[in-house]
């Protein structure tokens, strides 16, 4: 049994905020789960985030009222807690006065969302993602499975599939037929696989319906004989493995938009391949496009 884990980076939404929507899925033999948790817990615990829920997107952001504070990278985890939750306090009491309601509420949501990494510097929180990324380089039977659509060259008139609905498809073929690759524990028994996905009450019920077309009907590329069921769909804050899918899919991301490549490198080499060619990872692009993932699909 496989347990593919999936998550997103980047918004569907055409034109939305994002260049790019990268839909992304990390499979593993069930077998490996309690170890690769254990590595992640492993690596989390010294920087105080065994705890913690991973959101890349929101831990690798800068914190402009980090930069206000002097000798912050001198001061202890709690000191630096401290002296942040003054500085916030005092800006949303600042947006408070000012009557920004907009702003007040969008500057709240992010302050709850990166709480948990407060008390690490900038360059520390790096680090944490490096090192998460070099746990995902060297999971030798994990295999990874990503579509990136460049929303300007997507038409949905051609494909009748909306950018969700396509990533959703390709990721599901492709790990379909990865499974059906691989070879058999025995002659009387078959390999499968499960999906896990990141929940989103509306995504959950659109994928739900599309996988059951899916085992239906198929896939444009493939029939479904080794996936079982539908999605699940799970809390990423309540497990690790989303987490890990929800790096990938960043990591991705911030390659085919901005040329990032410090956790694409890492995460692309356990991209499924057929011999020379990553059949796992596609970059849906211009034609002329000669990026790393374009040129070995």
């Amino acid at each position: 049994m496989y347990l593919c884990y999936i998550d997103e980076s980047g918004t569907p939404d055409v034109p939305g905020n994002t260049s790019h929507f990268v839909l992304c899925g990390i499979a593993i033999p069930v077998w490996h789960w309690r170890d690769v948790e254990r590595e992640i817990t492993q690596v989390l615990h010294p920087y105080g985030l065994e705890h913690a829920e991973f959101h890349t997107a929101w831990l690798i952001r800068p914190y402009l009222e980090q930069m206000r504070i002097p000798n912050l990278a001198g001061m202890s985890w709690s000191q630096r807690r401290t002296a942040i939750e003054r500085e916030r306090n005092a800006t949303l009491l600042r947006l408070q006065k000012s009557n920004k309601p907009v702003l007040y509420k969008q500057t709240k949501k992010n302050y709850k969302h990166t709480l948990p990494y407060v008390h690490l510097t900038f360059d520390e929180r790096k680090l944490v993602l490096g090192k998460i990324a070099d746990c995902i380089a060297g999971w030798g039977f994990a295999r990874v499975f990503a579509e990136c659509i460049d929303k300007l060259h997507f038409d949905a008139a051609k494909t009748g599939r909306t950018v969700n609905e396509q990533a959703f498809e390709q990721v599901i073929s492709r790990f379909e037929q990865f499974i059906s690759k691989m070879v058999p524990p025995s002659p009387i028994h078959q390999n499968f696989g499960l999906v896990v996905h990141d929940v989103n009450e509306t995504v959950s019920k659109k994928h739900t319906k599309m996988m059951r077309e899916f085992h239906a009907r198929g896939t444009l590329w493939t029939s479904i004989k080794h996936i079982v069921d539908t999605p699940f769909f799970v809390d990423s804050s309540l497990t690790r493995m989303v987490q890990i899918a929800d790096v990938c899919a960043w990591g991705f991301r911030r390659f085919c938009e901005n040329g990032e490549t410090d956790v694409f490198k890492k995460i692309f080499v356990r991209a499924d391949r057929a011999g020379a060619k990553t059949v796992g990872v596609r970059h849906f692009a211009s034609l002329q496009c000669a990026c790393e993932i374009c040129a070995n699909h």
